[in-house]
């Protein structure tokens, strides 16, 4: 939709029915001192062409991942998107349709929804699932209340390698239902020794972590289980689920994750796709919407919206979620992508990812001064090299290299300033990989 901008006859009508006679007037309660008759150092006005070119020239200035190497993950990968869901979802009938409060006239929607909760419950080695949410960090914070819910607790315990955008995510929050929250220390191969309390409602812990660290986590979720508390896990490189356990067969009781690899590309930042899976004794707990199957009066199979606790439905107070809706046609892509996939594909997919990083892993270890400091990972590890991450990352990018990102971007302060994670994907070819080693090489010559 255009942006059309008032007339003076539309303000003075604005005004004139809000009782005012000026537009300074809306602010008379503000301080004076606190208002500026003009920012400094912002530039006057300039014509609709001149910001055109100027916002042209700053995007000149970006490269589009797909024209360098590009090994850039934490939370957003790279992966081919087949054409095939592209085609489907633009279609008028899913690309234009709105949320299915009608189910006898969105009987389409309904069942790719629920073929996409049948989906992630597969993948998860889950129970259940929901029809999405709005991305893996809302969806982790959404977990942590529902754990609170269940277990009529208020503190959650956040291992160290969980992302810190999710932590920050649950920790505001956490901040506004005032409830409790423990950052346990982040580090690349942080041990699972931590003790907990009967306050505790839940451990979150991310799987791969955020270092690409790769761990049974059986352990975890008996501690969690011995002192009445849940097992959250956060999965962020939806990917992995072809290759390794499933967060369920290792006692699991809440998994979210982020669904972007599979059938949504990187996209300017989003929008990105939440996956929100549980066991069935906490069905009646589990936020956003759900899709069953039904018959109608003629005994003919159908699809409704069911046990739809969400804040449009009953009061507010009561509701298991105040997010209104879901990423439907990111969750229809992850349908379309999983269904051409299969099991077969899938666990394909996830080995060729696997095999990628760790042909990089070791020609990234043969440069001289850099060292892989995850042992077990999936797609993605850590690396440490003798200069700050960040000056590794823009050298590179000279080169032509997206190589990774620094680890002191995510966790500024910490001491991880040579630190740097990079992922591999099915998309890097051979040449990729010698082409980030030799810059590599060169940049720490």
């Amino acid at each position: 939709m255009r942006y059309l901008p008032h007339t003076a006859e539309d303000r003075r009508a604005m005004l004139g029915t809000i009782g005012v006679g000026s537009v300074n007037e809306l602010f008379a309660d503000v301080p004076g001192e606190f208002l500026l008759d003009r920012i400094e150092g912002l530039p006057g006005h300039k014509s609709e062409m001149h910001v055109e070119r100027a916002l042209g020239a700053l995007a000149a200035r970006n490269i589009p991942a797909g024209s360098v190497p590009f090994f850039a993950g934490c939370g957003a990968y790279k992966h081919h998107v087949p054409a095939t869901v592209d085609h489907i979802i633009q279609r008028s009938e899913y690309m234009t349709a709105y949320t299915p409060y009608q189910p006898e006239i969105a009987q389409g929607t309904l069942q790719y929804l629920f073929e996409f909760q049948t989906q992630v419950a597969a993948l998860t080695g889950m129970e259940v699932a929901n029809a999405s949410m709005y991305d893996g960090s809302t969806a982790a914070a959404e977990a942590v209340l529902m754990a609170h819910r269940v277990t009529k607790r208020k503190k959650a315990v956040l291992f160290g390698n969980l992302h810190p955008h999710y932590r920050a995510v649950i920790e505001t929050i956490s901040r506004y239902s005032e409830h409790d929250v423990v950052d346990l220390p982040s580090a690349p191969n942080a041990e699972f020794g931590l003790e907990i309390d009967d306050k505790t409602s839940c451990i979150v812990v991310q799987y791969p972590g955020v270092f690409g660290g790769v761990r049974d986590l059986t352990p975890l979720a008996e501690l969690a289980h011995r002192n009445g508390a849940l097992l959250i896990v956060v999965v962020t490189e939806a990917v992995s689920f072809g290759a390794l356990r499933s967060p369920g067969s290792m006692g699991a009781d809440i998994v979210v994750a982020e669904g972007q690899s599979i059938g949504n590309g990187l996209n300017f930042g989003g929008p990105y796709l939440g996956l929100f899976a549980t066991r069935k004794k906490f069905l009646r707990q589990m936020p956003g919407r759900i899709c069953g199957e039904t018959v109608d009066e003629d005994g003919k199979r159908g699809f409704v919206l069911t046990l739809s606790t969400r804040e449009q439905h009953i009061r507010r107070d009561k509701a298991t979620s105040n997010i209104c809706t879901n990423s439907g046609l990111c969750a229809l892509a992850f349908t379309v992508h999983m269904t051409l996939l299969g099991e077969t594909g899938l666990k394909k997919l996830a080995r060729l990812n696997h095999a990628n990083a760790v042909a990089l892993a070791d020609r990234l270890a043969a440069v001289p001064g850099v060292e892989v400091v995850t042992p077990h990972f999936f797609n993605e590890f850590t690396i440490r090299t003798p200069k700050p991450g960040t000056e590794i990352i823009d050298a590179l990018v000279d080169h032509g290299i997206i190589g990774g990102v620094p680890a002191s971007r995510l966790f500024p302060g910490d001491g991880l300033d040579e630190l740097i994670f990079v992922a591999a994907t099915e998309v890097n070819t051979n040449e990729d990989r010698e082409a980030y080693a030799a810059a590599l090489r060169e940049v720490l010559a």
